[in-house]
């Protein structure tokens, strides 16, 4: 942290000292300030001026003069400017229509899947074809990544609020439209796109709010429970109306219109000014002197000037951490998307289920992964994200073991739905870990960089296991996600900051680096293991 220019002292001990010598009386609301993130009184109210230590204060209020609000060495500073969800109507409905817009990003991922086998009879194509509506919002995900900063930085977030939508419909008019099938993967480029501009800028926005983790999988719920209901609908609407697949993206039109309506509104004041005032404010407080220690020519720091410079993707992209969390989100996404797509048809083909049992399949999964990050969004954060999802992996991974060998449609779906319970709270979970271990500067960026990018896995993995499909069946399924639950188990662990409560914060104050825990761990079994000799 940057030294601070002003006076008073900025060590927090000192300050500390400072107040127990001051009168009680008068001092009490003024000694919890830096002690009570939660309490509201320590937010300055909209419209008031931040430093209202210049005015004449009442006599039950009077604050000494070692009240420094300009000092960045303060307790929980950080902590208490964050924003809350609920902190103004417009909060409040930007936080609603964000939810609205992960149901609609669920519905829209969910209903692939089942819709595959229909897909297959009407156009008369293979696995590995079918499965090029996977791949094709890969690209649009790469292409979300890499402009996401820019989109904010001269948009502002209305430009994701209208861009996002925009993109969707140019991919669903003509999915409802029905054209040939080679259309397909170049118009779901653009709801790749669109999905993936919304997912990151969400993410981060929600990311950085007080209650994060349980924020995050209040918003992620919502998409679990887009990816419940859309695969239900679907499948309702084709085997109990006897309607074509294509007539699913008439509702889904007639949703995103409505969103792009609502978001143009909510977000019509979310200006680039707005968004890089906000940006110079965090780097103001001396938050990126983190950044400046390590970056020459200041990095992120760079914005100060009313934020008018911005930290690029490249410079984030030399932090090892983003694309850590960006390989994690890449095989969590390509798992979930994988098993939510290819369920129905591997219940068909080798559980031989009822084409109506089998969907209902794909929504208990989606039900459980929608349960599990609200129920365990809340459990997360209070025993540590690092220990906790390492946990959640550990007990996916055997659920798959089960799932894939236990030769009962019953039993598959009993236990499909508690992978998708515990798979639930990876994604936020990550995000959360990625803002405790980044400097404000960079949240946009790598949040949006990691959730764009391993929004692709969504596309990469499904495809993959439809291509292996065609040549070895669709039970190849269960070794490739098994594959992918061990491989972001690695990759979680080698995020610095233990396993212990408050590890990632520590981990960031004492600049700890990738991998340190693993080679500790190492270390630990090698001197073991010479003992023993």
């Amino acid at each position: 942290m940057a030294s601070s220019t002003t006076p008073p002292p900025s060590d927090p001990e000192k300050m500390d000292n400072q107040l127990h010598h001051i009168q009680e009386a008068p001092t009490i609301f003024n000694t919890n300030i830096n002690h009570d993130p939660e309490k509201p009184s320590a937010i300055p109210i909209e419209g008031e001026s931040k430093n209202n230590t210049t005015a004449k204060p009442s006599s039950k209020q009077e604050e000494p003069k070692l009240e420094q609000p300009n000092s960045p060495q303060q307790p929980d500073h950080d902590q208490n400017k964050k924003t809350t969800w609920n902190a103004s109507r417009t909060s409040i409905s930007r936080f609603l229509l964000i939810c609205y817009s992960f149901i609609l990003m669920g519905m829209s991922d969910g209903a692939i899947g089942a819709l595959i086998p229909y897909l297959e009879t009407y156009y008369s194509i293979s696995y590995t074809i079918v499965s090029l509506v996977f791949l094709s919002p890969f690209v649009g995900y790469l292409l979300a990544a890499l402009f996401n900063n820019l989109i904010h930085h001269y948009f502002g977030q209305r430009g994701v609020a209208i861009l996002g939508p925009v993109c969707r419909l140019i991919g669903f008019i003509p999915m409802a439209c029905h054209p040939p099938y080679p259309a397909l993967p170049v118009v779901m480029l653009f709801t790749g796109f669109g999905n993936g501009i919304e997912d990151s800028a969400w993410n981060a926005w929600v990311g950085n709010m007080r209650s994060a983790n349980e924020l995050l999988g209040i918003i992620h719920g919502c998409y679990g429970l887009g990816a419940t209901i859309g695969p239900l609908i679907a499948t309702s609407m084709v085997t109990k109306c006897g309607l074509e697949w294509f007539t699913f993206y008439y509702v889904m039109v007639g949703l995103n219109g409505s969103e792009l309506v609502a978001m143009t509104a909510a977000f019509w004041t979310a200006t680039k000014e707005v968004y890089r005032a906000g940006i110079a404010e965090s780097e103001s407080e001396g938050d990126v002197a983190d950044v400046d220690a390590d970056e020459e020519g200041g990095g992120a720091g760079g914005e100060n000037e009313g934020g008018n410079k911005r930290t690029t993707t490249r410079t984030v992209m030399r932090d090892p951490i983003p694309w850590i969390v960006a390989m994690f989100l890449l095989g969590y996404v390509g798992a979930e998307v994988s098993l939510g797509g290819w369920i129905v048809t591997f219940m068909l083909k080798v559980r031989h289920a009822e084409p109506f049992n089998a969907g209902l399949t794909v929504t208990f999964f989606w039900l459980g992964l929608t349960v599990g990050r609200v129920v365990l969004g809340f459990i997360t954060g209070r025993i540590g994200e690092k220990l906790a999802i390492s946990g959640y992996l550990l007990l996916c991974i055997a659920l798959q073991l089960l799932y894939w060998l236990v030769p009962s449609f019953v039993a598959s779906a009993i236990f499909v739905s508690f992978l998708g319970f515990f798979l639930g709270p990876l994604f936020p979970a990550a995000i959360v870990s990625a803002t405790k271990l980044l400097p404000p500067g960079y949240h946009v960026s790598a949040i949006g960089f990691a959730a764009a990018f391993g929004g692709g896995g969504a596309a990469i993995f499904p495809f993959a296991v439809g291509a292996i499909a065609q040549k070895k069946g669709v039970t190849v399924l269960q070794p490739i996600v098994l594959a992918i639950l061990v491989f972001i188990l690695l990759m979680w662990w080698l995020l610095p900051g233990g396993l212990k409560p408050g590890g990632l914060e520590r981990a960031r104050e004492n600049k700890e680096k990738v991998g340190d825990e693993v080679r500790k761990g190492f270390r630990w079994l090698k001197g073991k293991a010479e003992k023993t000799q």
